[in-house]
């Protein structure tokens, strides 16, 4: 028998909380280790118990779902995370999967969809709520755009795609020299081409072509 996946819950609202624990206790193949009710607290739990999977209100105070998914993964945790919320919100959308979140579902649809999420999540498999998958789809379509607009992305070697995203995330050449395993030199080297093959110039166009295009950068494949 396979060993029951670690659950973490957090939501603020303690009636939806209950009920979630409820659904997802009625599956023997999971155990909620901790169930709190703001992100500091999640992140704190996290850290500290190593869950499979983190369920995380988007909306929930002392960091939403989106920051406590980024510090995780600036942690290097392997925990994944799936956002839950109530709005069909593009930005919420994009502000959580660019924070690394793995698992998207709409609380009108969480009873229905919550197990089928953990299980994907769990798998490294992505999970949309299908009500929401019109986020994605444009989502991707902003991705196809600007490969439209600036060709030279598609000349982009995989290690330079990765690190115009980790630019996208304000990091430092160091910082993302050491998120990379690699040295800050050739993290410059890295700049310097995506510069020359996307057509930017100045100290500061990198940066700001990055952060214009951090949702459409984050959709794109590592390789073309």
């Amino acid at each position: 028998m396979n060993p029951r996946l670690k659950l973490v819950v957090a939501d603020d609202h303690p009636i939806f909380r209950k009920g979630l624990i409820e659904v997802i206790a009625e599956s023997d193949e999971f155990e909620v280790v901790a169930a709190v009710a703001h992100g500091e607290e999640a992140l704190r739990v996290c850290l500290e118990r190593q869950p499979d999977v983190a369920i995380l209100d988007f909306e929930m105070p002392r960091l939403n779902g989106a920051e406590v998914a980024a510090r995780l993964r600036e942690a290097g945790s392997a925990t994944a995370v799936a956002v839950l919320t109530a709005h069909k919100d593009p930005t919420i959308f994009n502000r959580a999967l660019d924070a690394g979140v793995a698992g998207f579902v709409l609380k009108d649809n969480a009873a229905e969809e919550i197990v089928a999420c953990i299980r994907s999540v769990a798998r490294g498999e992505p999970y949309v709520s299908p009500s929401a998958s019109r986020l994605l789809l444009q989502r991707r379509d902003a991705a196809a755009r600007l490969q439209e607009r600036h060709r030279g992305l598609q000349d982009l070697t995989p290690q330079e795609r990765r690190v115009l995203r980790l630019v996208s995330e304000n990091l430092t050449s160091k910082e993302i020299a050491t998120r990379l395993g690699t040295s800050p030199r050739t993290v410059e080297n890295h700049r310097f081409r995506i510069c020359e093959k996307i057509g930017l110039s100045g100290s500061h166009s990198l940066l700001k072509f990055a952060f214009d295009n951090k949702s459409a950068l984050a959709a794109e494949p590592d390789a073309p």
